[in-house]
């Protein structure tokens, strides 16, 4: 058996894996795992990765786990060009200082605002709210009292619904506005980080080429863009750049990676069950 990757396009990583491979030509036989139904926690994903996270790679008898070990374990083994994780020791350097700071800073807070973020498709069912009176059977969070939550003011009452209703449907708890509002003010700190630390005014984050950095950081803002965050707006230099790692991929393979992350907001309710499963893991990534 040859290489295998175990991937769900909904994970950020597992798509950087897959348009890395993809663009590249590596042969590899995919190997899909449903973070939805749960598939990562069955015993028999196990055996490939007792970490119960995806991605995960197997290649014959050697298993491994973790997005950037298995991005590194792609480029070394196979012919990439250069320019992904360049042999020059400093413009490798940036790479994987990127690498390094991407784990617990933009990665975060895209994954935090996917979760956290009021998206179109609870907008767009705000016409079938309950009624004002039954909102004073909610509890009231600071800044959202039960006057506010009784206002026939759409958006109020929209954002009343998701972080009052629609969130506990999935997680089983509440969400207050001051959670969110940390959690977009923290998307926004990192940004900031992103163009003024790392961008600059290069033309890709380590320099003249795409590299590795280029698409594990692309990957990650459409988690927030699938959220329904306008993370470009008002970024004229981000924006282009998106549009530089867009190009040096291949718009097709991009659009067909991002597919599912795009479509999140309108999956279906998870089951009870599943829900379950999922909820310990969901709640330790968000908070």
């Amino acid at each position: 058996m040859g290489l295998e990757l175990y991937l769900d396009l909904l994970s950020q990583p597992c798509r950087a894996i897959y348009i890395f491979a993809k663009k590249n030509g590596i042969p590899f036989q995919l190997r899909p795992v449903e973070l939805r139904q749960a598939e990562h926690l069955s015993e028999a994903f196990a055996q490939v990765n007792p970490l119960k996270k995806v991605p995960a790679l197997k290649d014959g008898d050697f298993t491994l786990a973790e997005s950037v070990a298995i991005l590194l374990y792609l480029t070394h083994k196979y012919k990439v060009p250069d320019h992904w994780y360049p042999q020059d020791l400093q413009a490798r350097a940036r790479v994987d200082e990127y690498l390094a700071w991407q784990h617990t800073a933009l990665r975060r807070s895209c994954l935090r605002a996917l979760w956290h973020k009021l998206t179109e498709r609870e907008r767009e069912r705000e016409r079938d709210l309950p009624s004002a009176d039954s909102f004073s059977r909610w509890p009231q969070w600071p800044g959202l009292g039960q006057a506010e939550a009784r206002s026939q003011e759409p958006g109020a009452r929209s954002f009343f619904l998701v972080f009052h209703v629609m969130f506990p449907v999935f997680l089983g708890e509440l969400v207050s506005p001051e959670l969110l509002a940390a959690t977009l003010a923290e998307l926004e700190v990192n940004l900031q980080a992103l163009e003024d630390t790392f961008l600059q005014n290069k033309v890709f984050l380590a320099g003249p080429h795409v590299t590795l950095a280029d698409l594990v950081a692309i990957t990650e803002l459409m988690h927030a863009v699938g959220a329904g965050c306008q993370v470009f707006e008002g970024r004229p230099k981000l924006a282009a750049w998106r549009q530089r790692v867009e190009a040096a991929v291949g718009e097709d393979l991009f659009r067909e990676a991002h597919e599912v992350i795009l479509k999140a907001k309108d999956s279906a309710p998870a089951d009870p069950t599943i829900k379950q499963k999922l909820m310990p893991g969901v709640l330790a990534m968000i908070r």
